[in-house]
């Protein structure tokens, strides 16, 4: 703007000098035409003086730098100080002459054959009617314009030197309280009245600007609020992958560092379904993909953004689904276990009345057939049943809580495996305290019972089963002790999955459907008891349940 205003005040300063100096020669022309002219007249009439008293002998011993011309009334020369008379033509034609005899003197300027140049003359009617002319060159009059020209040119340089000082000094002065504005606070500048105008609407400006400001940034809020508190990471990238935007979750499911800025978003995670997915938003697609790293399982989504038709970036969805791929693992298991639990049974009692249906079991061999198929036929209801109670545990439906006499329930077990553990050689007891708990007394039951179940049917004949309650302060503890086979620390953390057998031909042996220990675990969480396992190869193991009093 400086070097604007800089500019044209300059340019305008010497069209200005440049006009006036032009005046100023034409004035100095014209003026000098004039004193020519005067002088002219001047020696014309000195000279018509000198002819009045000596004739024109006086043309004898006259001299002068200007060429004086004498006519006589018929228009022939009689005397120039420049040319032969002879040689001259007549001037009557000549417009000086006709004006001069017409109205007593003329002036005239214009091309003379004679000198070949052009030339101011002043002619004068003398008394006895013949004419009088003085002229002279005119270029004496351009030369003495021309002696002028140093002097105006170095006016000219040096108006032009202060020209520019002036104007960009002007340039400043003028630009300065325009720099100077207080753009945050415009109507407290002080600067021009004409940009008053201007002032009120860079201040209507503001006010939109900061209004606008402050509603992007509570949206910026509430979307950093929103991202922050997803537990799903969210990523957006640009057409180069650079990375626009993220939140924590992203970081922490992609075990990334803190980003860069800028940074290509392929650097948060290097593996192919990562970059797959990304490479297919870009290319205007939605992706969806699962991503594994070590245990964990993330599903990721990625749309693509897109503006005026053209693709601008992507949007990036991570999701922890390892619970879900583990949960969809334990359905596929759990249908495969029951599949197979279910055929054994069956395909012993289908083998079995096959032979009596087609005549060739013998009479004596029919009671121990049927028998057989009494008992899988038991197995069949007993696995049913565990697993229509385990999904009733999976559901969570609500049941009725009641205060529950816990060593009463723990008799009642003892009473009802009494059978089986005399059986098994195993002798079963109830010790310590007799606390009082809440909770659904047929899952609590069933809970104590096949913990105690297990520990008859994997102890040793000769073995003992000791179930201990204590009522301790802020909890109850109920602990199961047997004197069994114990379980390998390897498969201590399996013993509560559905199905899971450690040894599967001992559990083959004593009976069983792999689901007891899985309803424990389940009941016990239903119930909000903590549930925990201590086992030694050969020395037995003891599973122990805690109620939380206050809880």
């Amino acid at each position: 703007m400086i070097n604007r205003i800089f500019r044209t005040t300059f340019a305008i300063a010497m069209v200005i000098l440049i006009v006036a100096l032009l005046l100023f020669v034409g004035i100095l022309y014209g003026y000098f035409n004039d004193n020519v002219f005067t002088e002219l007249e001047a020696e014309a009439g000195y000279i018509a003086r000198g002819i009045e008293l000596s004739g024109i002998g006086y043309f004898d011993d006259f001299t002068t730098p200007n060429r004086v011309t004498y006519i006589d009334r018929d228009g022939d020369v009689v005397y120039d100080s420049s040319a032969n008379p002879v040689d001259m033509e007549n001037h009557a034609s000549r417009d000086e002459i006709m004006q001069a005899l017409e109205t007593g003197e003329s002036t005239s300027a214009r091309y003379s054959e004679t000198l070949s140049e052009n030339t101011l003359y002043y002619a004068m009617r003398l008394g006895n009617g013949d004419v009088l002319r003085v002229a002279t060159r005119q270029s004496s009059l351009f030369a003495l314009i021309m002696s002028l020209m140093p002097p105006i040119l170095i006016t000219i340089v040096l108006a032009a030197v202060l020209g520019l000082a002036l104007s960009r000094r002007l340039a400043r002065r003028i630009t300065e309280p325009i720099i100077s504005l207080d753009l945050d606070h415009p109507e407290d500048s002080d600067t021009y009245e004409e940009l008053s105008p201007l002032l009120r609407k860079l201040r209507r400006q503001n006010d939109m600007i900061k209004e606008q400001m402050s509603r992007l940034k509570k949206r910026q809020e509430e979307f950093t609020a929103i991202t922050e508190n997803m537990s799903e990471g969210f990523l957006l990238i640009d057409s180069q992958t650079n990375l626009l935007s993220y939140n924590s979750s992203a970081l922490r499911l992609l075990g990334a560092s803190d980003p860069q800025a800028g940074q290509s978003v392929l650097a948060l995670e290097r593996g192919e379904s990562f970059r797959k997915v990304i490479d297919e938003a870009l290319e205007g697609h939605h992706s969806e993909a699962l991503m594994h790293d070590g245990e964990r399982c993330y599903q990721l989504y990625a749309n693509c953004v897109r503006h005026n038709g053209q693709v601008v970036g992507a949007v990036i969805a991570v999701l922890d689904v390892t619970e879900r791929e583990e949960r969809e693992a334990l359905r596929r298991e759990f249908s495969a276990n029951v599949t197979h639990e279910l055929k054994t049974p069956l395909t012993s009692i289908s083998g079995f009345a096959e032979i009596m249906m087609n005549g060739i079991a013998s009479p004596g061999d029919i009671p121990e057939f049927a028998g057989d198929i009494y008992s899988e036929a038991q197995r069949l209801i007993t696995l049913v049943d565990d697993i229509l109670h385990l999904s009733q545990l999976d559901e969570e439906a609500p049941l009725p809580r009641s205060e529950i006499d816990l060593r009463a329930m723990c008799e009642s077990v003892a009473e009802r495996l009494r059978q089986p553990a005399d059986k098994a050689g195993v002798s079963i007891s109830v010790t310590g305290d007799s606390p009082t708990v809440t909770g659904a007394q047929s899952v609590v039951d069933e809970i104590i019972f096949n913990v105690c179940e297990n520990a008859v049917k994997y102890n040793r004949r000769g073995g003992n089963v000791i179930i201990s309650l204590h009522d301790k302060p802020g909890e109850v503890e109920l602990s199961v002790s047997d004197t069994g086979i114990g379980i390998p620390a390897a498969d201590r953390e399996r013993v509560f999955e559905r199905f899971y057998r450690v040894d599967k031909s001992h559990s083959k042996e004593i009976g069983g459907t792999g689901l007891g220990l899985s309803i424990v675990k389940h009941g016990c969480a239903s119930q909000g008891i903590a549930l925990s396992l201590e086992s030694e190869v050969d020395a037995g193991t003891t599973i122990t349940l805690r109620w939380n009093k206050k809880a």
